[in-house]
């Protein structure tokens, strides 16, 4: 499924249908795995009001991630560049994309905020999918109470902004009148979830419940603490063994060619593309410096 034709371009709404195609007939030959998540899936179940997605997410089992990479990558997708930092942003999914497509294909391993290993998390989840025609395709995706999870986890990464706050309130809403709290209580306790959804599943459920709240990891914390840019890096900086700080200052100062390309896959890497790459870097440092130090303020 590609179009060759230089004088036909997609639209992004037709990408997105058609790159969720794409990924679950080549999974389906290869027998292996998938479910999507987000998308146009969670509008259609109303979960999310009406929005054009950016690109496709999938779900694979982690025994079979590398086996669904090299699928689309002879396929001509290519792994976008990232930053090879893993310490300073843990990976959960890579990102494909192909110059004859508009969108991306957003590869999970795993989902930020379930702490539970990922086979075992992926078989729960798996069992919590549930089956929808899209774009002329059966596609697995997860049932309402999952796919409220997904979402809520996804903007309680960054719930001060305004569009995350009103996401939480739209859900809050659907999981109320659909009577789910309990039933997301039980996902989100089976998959780990359940220090990273508090704020949004506390005030939802009866009187009568009362769980035992554990706390959030530490990669949660971070991902929730480090909202302006860069912050991530200089809290990783601070948490970091005397051993490895001068190797994550080494890199922050300096960064691998991977970190200019991930804004940007056709950024200028001359030397003078280079040099106001650097230039760049260093004034949205010191602009961001003081919600830099607020967010190192609202670490535990």
């Amino acid at each position: 499924m590609m179009f060759n034709d230089k004088e036909t371009q997609l639209s992004l709404p037709e990408s997105v249908l058609l790159g969720h195609a794409l990924v679950a007939r080549l999974a389906d030959s290869l027998g292996i795995r998938v479910f999507f998540i987000k998308g146009p899936a969670s509008v259609i179940q109303g979960l999310r009001r009406a929005k054009i997605s950016a690109d496709v997410d999938v779900i694979v089992a982690p025994s079979d991630f590398d086996v669904l990479m090299q699928a689309l990558q002879s396929r001509g997708w290519r792994e976008r560049p990232s930053d090879p930092d893993n310490i300073t942003f843990p990976k959960h999914s890579v990102t494909l994309n192909h110059p004859e497509w508009p969108c991306c294909i957003d590869v999970h391993f795993r989902f930020p905020g379930m702490e539970k290993p990922a086979s075992s998390c992926f078989e729960t989840m798996w069992a919590s999918t549930t089956d929808l025609q899209l774009a002329g395709q059966r596609l697995k995706v997860p049932t309402k109470v999952l796919g409220t999870l997904f979402l809520a986890l996804h903007a309680l990464r960054s719930p001060e902004l305004p569009a995350c706050r009103q996401e939480l309130q739209y859900l809050a809403g659907v999981t109320w009148q659909e009577s789910q709290s309990e039933a997301l209580l039980e996902l989100a306790t089976a998959t780990g979830a359940l220090a990273a959804v508090r704020p949004f599943l506390e005030s939802l459920l009866p009187e009568s419940i009362s769980p035992a709240w554990p706390e959030p990891s530490q990669e949660w914390r971070n991902r929730v603490a480090a909202q302006a840019p860069g912050s991530a890096r200089i809290i990783a900086i601070v948490q970091a063994s005397w051993r490895d700080k001068p190797k994550l200052l080494w890199r922050a100062v300096l960064p691998r060619t991977e970190v200019f390309l991930t804004g940007n896959i056709y950024a200028d890497l001359s030397v003078l593309g280079r040099l106001n790459q650097h230039r760049g870097r260093w004034v949205r440092f010191f602009r961001d410096l003081p919600s830099l130090l607020r967010d190192l303020r609202h670490l535990p």
